[in-house]
């Protein structure tokens, strides 16, 4: 059995700091054999850096997802997305972007394609149709003739119902789909019978005492002004870990199980 841990986006330093103290005794409570992380929001909330990036990696990530902060940083962007981190960004996102969507991670005795897509419903951005791109991926012939132990697709998006559509569009052919970005854990993980796990949003891991990781003063403020203001995360206080964990029988790539997780942590 292959088991996967995958943590929702990541916020912030108080966000890494509860990686780094909680990630330890989560690995061994779930036998967890690769650790996946989205990564849209760990450099102070909004993009990656390359320290961040590897003070995550250093804790025991494996590999990182992207999402519409990914280019938010354009300082050292090059230096993260063209270098040797373990980071993808959304394979959608119009292809003269640095980086790459999809890649496959050898641990042991375990290979998984590991993919990084975005929707586009409400997105402030354009990007390419999500669904054509996973099309290209799954034909790709270098890819198929690999012998891969699970497919793990992040689906980075604003709707439930987009996302839904896309469990739908990949059923039996990926092992799990995640959703994240919302910072909202949300509770309907299942196993189709296609043997496709899925869940809506595995949530954020940062500060939990405010709104989607930030204060919640300034965004109290907001919704009575109608003035928008900086968003501040907190570098100490109440934090969360959030995630799911999913099991896979390597030999066929079919999900066995799913189990969202939730871990509370002060950081002083």
């Amino acid at each position: 059995m292959l088991n996967i841990l995958f943590i929702g986006d990541i916020s912030g330093k108080i966000g890494r700091e509860a990686v780094k103290i909680l990630l330890p005794k989560i690995k061994k409570r779930y036998k967890a054999d690769i650790v996946i992380a989205n990564a849209d929001n760990v450099a102070h909330g909004k993009g990656v850096s390359k320290k961040t990036l590897e003070e995550l990696n250093a804790a025991g990530v494996d590999y990182f997802t992207g999402g519409d902060h990914a280019f938010d940083r354009l300082k050292g962007i090059e230096e993260v997305y063209a270098g040797s981190l373990p980071i993808l960004r959304p394979a959608n996102w119009p292809p003269l972007a640095p980086g790459r969507g999809c890649a496959i991670i050898e641990k042991g005795k375990f290979r998984v394609l590991l993919i990084s897509l975005i929707g586009r419903v409400f997105m402030k951005k354009d990007f390419d149709c999500p669904f054509r791109e996973i099309d290209g991926i799954f034909a790709n012939a270098s890819l198929r003739t690999k012998k891969l132990s699970a497919i793990i697709i992040d689906m980075h998006a604003e709707t439930t119902s987009e996302k839904v559509a896309m469990k739908y569009y990949v059923d039996g052919k990926a092992s799990a789909l995640l959703g994240t970005h919302t910072h909202i854990q949300t509770a309907d993980e299942e196993i189709t019978s296609a043997g496709t796990a899925y869940l809506t949003d595995v949530g954020m891991t940062g500060f939990s005492g405010g709104s989607l990781g930030v204060e919640k003063e300034d965004i109290l403020k907001t919704y009575l002004d109608q003035i928008k203001r900086s968003h501040v995360i907190p570098e100490k206080g109440k934090a969360i870990l959030s995630g799911a964990v999913v099991g896979i029988d390597e030999k066929t790539g079919k999900a066995k199980s799913i189990k969202r997780i939730n871990e509370i942590i002060q950081i002083e």
